[in-house]
């Protein structure tokens, strides 16, 4: 299936520095964003033009975690740690301070809250008590992006040593670990059938990794000119997108990890400058990406 047509549908505004996260919400309508200037806005993608500030915070935040179940939202601060927020009320519930660096991603099943921190720990943070319950400290670089498979129970981290490490999701102990990259590994996506770990790094390339086969390489592809900053998965599983620091979108087929298109500023008057984050949406099935330039775009893909 070959990529038909990319419309740019919107571009949202009000950020006044980088955009670092885009993240799903409640329903398939509401994303919420933050970057740089501290801010956290929820959008809705009916009425896009106009966010809502849910949040400011003195530092930047790089990493948006929603909790389905309680309806909340979690935002990590640089310098500062984790904030509960009452989104709606715009009230902040809780915080936990976990480090003095930054936290560059979040995830969370069950009970626990996981926070990839800029001093190589990853946190294990308890979302009931709102108490640290483990420390994971297998590096001296940061731990930049996290994936889970629940099927596996297994939660794979990637790092600036080059690393990918995989860690028992019940009792933390590490399962596996190698060199995947040349450079900092920046994200890590299973795919939606959890049979392959996607991951993407400063050095360029996109590898794709056997998970029932001890994590064995399929797939090497050089496929951006610089760093992959993020992987994301359409609704259906059958498509997913990247995006880079060398200003593109990239749509692929899921199936045979075959490039279908490249979204631009060029070919499509796309972002100007690194493109930082991506939530492929089920809103009509619209993406929305996140970039430096301080702006969120909305695209339609159609095959």
């Amino acid at each position: 299936m070959t990529v038909k047509e990319v419309k740019r549908l919107h571009t949202l505004s009000g950020h006044r520095d980088c955009i670092y996260t885009v993240i799903n919400g409640k329903s398939e309508g509401d994303i919420f964003s933050a970057g740089g200037d501290g801010m956290v806005v929820r959008w809705k993608m009916e009425a896009p033009e106009v966010g809502e500030l849910v949040a400011k915070f003195p530092n930047s935040v790089y990493a948006l975690l929603y909790l389905q179940k309680e309806d909340q939202l979690i935002a990590a601060q640089n310098f500062e740690g984790i904030h509960l927020l009452d989104y709606t009320n715009r009230k902040e519930i809780k915080s936990l301070k976990l480090t003095d660096s930054y936290i560059f991603d979040l995830q969370s099943i069950g009970k626990k809250v996981f926070a990839a921190g800029g001093d190589g720990v990853v946190y294990v943070v308890d979302k009931e008590e709102w108490i640290i319950l483990d420390r994971l400290e297998y590096a001296q670089k940061s731990a930049r992006t996290m994936a889970i498979h629940k099927e596996r129970n297994e939660l794979v981290v990637g790092y600036s040593d080059n690393f990918i490490r995989v860690f028992d999701l019940f009792d933390h102990r590490m399962k596996q670990e190698w060199q995947a990259h040349n450079n900092s590994v920046f994200t890590v996506q299973f795919t939606v059938d959890g049979n392959y770990l996607l991951s993407g790094s400063r050095d360029a390339h996109l590898k794709v990794w056997d998970s029932a086969n001890s994590y064995e390489l399929r797939d090497d592809i050089a496929a951006h000119m610089y760093t992959i900053n993020h992987i994301a998965f359409s609704p259906d599983g059958k498509h997913f997108v990247t995006c880079s620091m060398d200003k593109s979108i990239k749509v692929w087929n899921s199936n045979e990890f075959k490039l279908l298109k490249v979204i631009d500023k060029a070919r499509h008057a796309g972002h100007g400058t690194s493109v930082n984050k991506l939530v492929w949406t089920s809103f009509n099935n619209q993406l929305v990406s996140a970039s430096d330039d301080r702006t969120l775009s909305i695209w339609q893909i159609i095959f």
